[in-house]
């Protein structure tokens, strides 16, 4: 311990001497998941910054030895829907996977790779596979961005032998598909589909379709889903019954088809299924036929329980968050995040309860007394309902606030925005938290894991319901007397970043703010943006052209002369999501009003931040940035950012 419990030194929030540092966050640190398992070897994904953000694939074998299977430059991740997801699988002992170079589709087979895919052809992009044995083929969505207008999505089968192709179109006609899943027979396909200007959580439609023995399919059905039913996460057990997630109740809960019925299997006001913003994403495995281990929400909380029979029984973990279960023999493959660990890869033994470390997200241990743990709050919004937040007080073993002096308080928006946060140690909270900050962490209405009318409060009213909820959350800390109202900051990325613009250019309680690859101007946004999201305004603002005068009114960029305070920029010059030129256009704006503004860009970089150094750099120079607004000196040896107009 650095000073003993009473050594501890008074100084102003701000200035704490923290081990937690911007180069400790990601030195010897991974991102862990996508777990599955084949036979008895268990596969994930680890995410480098210090390789330049690449993903790599992993695996543990039988006897516990690790290796990497996907050597330097590889890149282990998809594009289709430029967020990817879904980008390797695995199925008796064939290896599925495609390189972000130039999304080409590799299988590893007896030890060695070869493509399935013609090389240099990245305006094909394919990612969420199923492995046919029976057929050596294997299907998947292949994104094809080779003809004017938007990319033609498609459900299509390549195969393991002859020449690389660009795949056999099975199923089209509709803008987008997902999940597609072979029952364990090989003579049925699973997948769901969805059209503009629906989103995957506004609605999808489950279909079903007979396999022919030459790999052709027929009588395709719709069984589930509709315009304003979300089907997530179709499945079939290992007696070939299938399940799915769905939402008819206005939760997403846990389905099962028989004889031509869906049956409920879990009736509960909690959230088995997720937004689906990368392919392949999964909440639920089979441990035998009617047993599933599920990863569920509840109140905002990830939760793991075993489902047989109707009852929901909850399974003890290290956690408070964490992702999809997966079997390996008697042993659930999980990763997740405890109150005051980091992300680790487990196994969970189903007879005794005892758990066992595969992989930790990082080699650095950081003392308890550094920690701020999550404190789930619910605050009064301003239009009289209830939001949500997880509340981490500045916490420092080795100093304690000046008598009387409050914490400057950071609100975090999370992107989306039909997403969520949960609790759980973050590196780049307790980055925060360790020198003295205060950090709100929000699920604003719109977010997930309170069921479909918490989601749907955003509908119509991006920009106001986030952005009251966030104000909200500011002053309710306040009102609690934790929280210096007048070192109040927001921050977000993305669409956080749009909530982070709005709420300064729109409302006066906030004192600073930082946008990193956020939205000033939705019009743009509206006709700049990929396909996926094309459409996701039609819900949340409302269609275009009908809705072009609210586009304006709501955009921060059209209403800079009400932005009077300091905000600084991150932007990747490679975002196709929210392209660069959102950030400029806000960051000429402030410099043209005399306002303080930095702005922060990175060459090679998208929509988020994968490379170490730009990771070190982003928080550095944010820190950087509320000393000089707020005018007190960090302990942290680090590049003073340079802000304009102060």
């Amino acid at each position: 311990m650095s000073n003993a419990m009473n050594q501890r030194q008074t100084a102003p929030f701000g200035t704490w001497k923290s081990t937690i540092t911007a180069r400790t966050i990601t030195a010897g640190t991974v991102g862990l998941g996508s777990v599955a398992v084949d036979g008895g070897t268990l596969y994930w994904l680890e995410s480098r910054p210090e390789e330049d953000g690449r993903n790599v694939l992993v695996c543990r074998s039988r006897d516990g030895k690790i290796t990497d299977l996907t050597p330097a430059p590889i890149n282990v991740r998809s594009r289709v829907h430029e967020y990817g997801g879904g980008a390797y699988n695995v199925k008796d002992e064939h290896i599925i996977f495609v390189d972000l170079a130039d999304q080409q589709v590799n299988l590893i087979e007896d030890g060695n790779s070869r493509p399935l895919t013609p090389t240099g052809e990245a305006s094909l992009r394919y990612a969420d596979f199923d492995i046919d044995t029976r057929r050596q083929r294997v299907l998947c969505i292949r994104e094809d961005h080779r003809g004017d207008g938007e990319p033609v999505n498609a459900i299509v089968a390549l195969n393991f032998t002859g020449d690389t192709t660009e795949g056999t179109v099975l199923i089209q006609g509709h803008d987008f598909f997902a999940y597609p899943r072979l029952s364990p027979n090989g003579r049925r396909l699973a997948w769901i589909s969805w059209d503009h200007p629906n989103m995957p959580w506004d609605g999808t439609e489950l279909w079903v379709a007979d396999v022919g023995a030459d790999g052709n399919l027929s009588a395709a059905q719709r069984i589930a889903g509709g315009h304003d039913i979300a089907v997530f996460q179709p499945a079939w057990s290992p007696d070939g019954v299938l399940h799915f997630v769905a939402d008819p109740t206005g939760w997403w809960n846990l389905y099962a088809w028989h004889d031509g019925m869906a049956i409920n299997l879990c009736p509960e006001k909690a959230e088995f299924g997720l937004p689906m913003w990368g392919l392949g994403t999964a909440t639920y495995a089979f441990i035998k036929e009617g047993t599933i281990a599920c990863r569920y929400t509840r109140a905002g909380e990830a939760k793991l329980g075993i489902l047989t029979d109707g009852t929901l029984i909850g399974v003890t973990t290290p956690f408070v968050n964490m992702g999809t279960p997966a079997l390996i023999g008697n042993l659930l493959a999980l990763t997740g995040t405890g109150d005051t660990e980091p992300t680790q890869l487990i196994l969970i033994n189903l007879k005794t309860g005892t758990t066992e470390t595969v992989r930790r997200s990082t080699t650095i241990d950081v003392e308890p007394g550094y920690v701020s743990t999550a404190r789930p709050i619910a605050f009064p919004t301003a239009d009289r309902r209830t939001a949500y937040a997880f509340f981490y007080p500045p916490a420092n073993q080795d100093f304690h606030a000046i008598e009387g002096e409050l914490p400057p308080l950071i609100v975090r928006s999370h992107g989306g925005p039909t997403a969520a946060t949960g609790p759980g140690y973050s590196p780049a909270i307790q980055y925060w938290t360790s020198r003295g900050f205060a950090v709100a962490d929000v699920n604003y209405g719109g977010s997930t894991g309170y069921g479909r009318v918490y989601r749907e409060h955003l509908d119509g009213a991006w920009g106001i319901v986030d952005v009251d909820d966030c104000e909200a959350a500011a002053l309710y800390l306040v009102d609690q007397g934790l929280a210096d109202p007048a070192r109040l900051i927001i921050r977000g990325g993305s669409a956080g970043g749009y909530t982070t613009l709005a709420a300064l250019t729109f409302r006066d309680t906030f004192k600073a703010g930082a946008s990193l690859y956020g939205i000033g101007d939705l019009m743009a946004l509206a006709k700049d943006t990929h396909k996926f999201e094309s459409r996701y305004l039609d819900r949340l603002i409302g269609p275009l052209p009908d809705a072009e005068a609210l586009y304006a009114e709501r955009s921060p960029l059209y209403h800079a002369e009400s932005l009077n305070c300091p905000v600084i920029f991150f932007q990747g010059l490679d975002d196709k999501v929210v392209p660069p030129n959102q950030a400029k256009a806000m960051v000429a704006a402030l410099e043209a009003k005399d306002i303080p503004v930095a702005y922060v860009h990175f060459e090679g970089e998208g929509h988020g931040f994968r490379k170490a150094e730009n990771i070190i750099r982003a928080l550095e120079a944010e820190l950087s940035f509320y000393a000089q607004i707020f005018g007190f000196t960090p302990a942290d040896d680090i590049d003073v950012v340079a802000i304009r107009n102060i």
